[in-house]
């Protein structure tokens, strides 16, 4: 695998289907994938125990609120809010589907998902509560209760320096994991109807967190595709002075290569369920020409694999935002793979 980026840039996206016979190919080229993914995300320590402790709990019309904090590998442990729907707490024996909601890149993290001082286009775990899921809303490394003392949100340069093996996102991978593990240790949980949803950086973590965790069954990501091709600043994903994803794509771009595209990365996550928003004037990841063509060839990918229905984009004229409509668009996807015991109250 691998790519000159001006050839990438020159020639266009390659075909995630092309030379393809069989499914059983399909595997083949995944498996080829994953490997080089590991290799720039690092590979994470085994996991740990499911264990957490309720930190504070609060009551809503809809659902009740957990403050918590579960653990995870390398002796760490997650801030999250537990949001669980009221008809799981009076109804003995039932078992609810469960979402993972990763939230975008806020200084307050979880907060901005799950709370009602969220931002606006922002309460998505909240709204899912309320809609009838059990939602786990965490903070990534560096974000909310996670800010490193000394240093500002989202700095990652002490994590990168303790762990050069490893990567921001194999961290976020690795402890979402552990979410998954948490939510399905959960006796209202149905621990085959888990998803995953996020906008911005928690877009693509769900999507990176949809194909590598094989429980993740159905998935949104609102702003969050993106391509080495067509981008003007692809070192966003290497190393830099804030927020570094892959520390070690910076080496790549440098003997102007890159190891994979994203539209492979998201790949992985076939055949699982997967809704995709793309917004036209996105100010982040302005090339949406380039990212709809990522999507067309995931949609490509889902119908070779028999499943077409699975596989859903959306491009409209938006900033980078997750608005009502789109929302509402992407619970309906929601209900439809995850439920069937959630009821509309959006």
């Amino acid at each position: 695998m691998g790519y000159k980026l001006d050839e990438l840039n020159r020639n266009g996206l390659p075909s995630l289907v092309g030379g393809l016979t069989d499914k059983r190919d399909w595997l083949a080229k995944r498996e080829r994938i994953r490997r080089e993914w590991l290799r720039m995300t690092g590979e994470a320590p085994p996991a740990v125990p499911v264990r957490y402790e309720i930190v504070a709990e609060a009551e809503e019309a809809a659902y009740r609120r957990l403050h918590i904090r579960y653990d995870t590998v390398m002796g760490d442990a997650v801030p999250a809010y537990l949001l669980i729907p009221r008809k799981a707490l009076e109804t003995p024996g039932l078992r609810l589907p469960g979402v993972l909601a990763l939230h975008p890149t806020a200084n307050a993290g979880k907060d901005d998902i799950a709370l009602p001082s969220g931002r606006d286009n922002r309460r998505y775990a909240l709204e899912l509560a309320e809609r009838g899921y059990v939602v786990l809303a965490p903070d990534v490394i560096t974000a909310g209760e996670r800010k490193l003392e000394g240093h500002d949100y989202y700095h990652t340069a002490p994590f990168d320096e303790r762990h050069p093996e490893w990567s921001a996102v194999g961290k976020m991978l690795a402890d979402h994991s552990q979410g998954v593990d948490l939510l399905c240790s959960l006796p209202f949980v149905d621990e085959r109807r888990i998803g995953a949803v996020g906008h911005s950086l928690g877009g693509y973590n769900a999507y990176f967190l949809a194909g590598m965790e094989r429980r993740i069954a159905a998935v949104v990501s609102s702003c969050g595709l993106c391509t080495f091709y067509g981008d003007a600043d692809p070192n966003r994903w290497g190393r830099r002075p804030w927020f570094s994803h892959l520390p070690r794509i910076t080496g790549e771009l440098e003997r102007g290569e890159v190891p994979f595209d994203f539209h492979e990365i998201a790949a992985l996550a076939a055949p699982t369920p997967f809704f995709c928003w793309i917004a036209q004037q996105d100010r982040y990841f302005p090339h949406w020409r380039e990212i709809g063509e990522a999507a067309e060839e995931l949609h490509r990918l889902y119908e070779f694999l028999g499943c077409a229905d699975r596989f859903s984009m959306l491009i409209g004229n938006a900033d980078h935002d997750f608005p009502g409509e789109i929302r509402a668009l992407a619970y309906a996807f929601l209900d439809r793979w995850l439920g069937p015991d959630v009821t509309a109250t959006t």
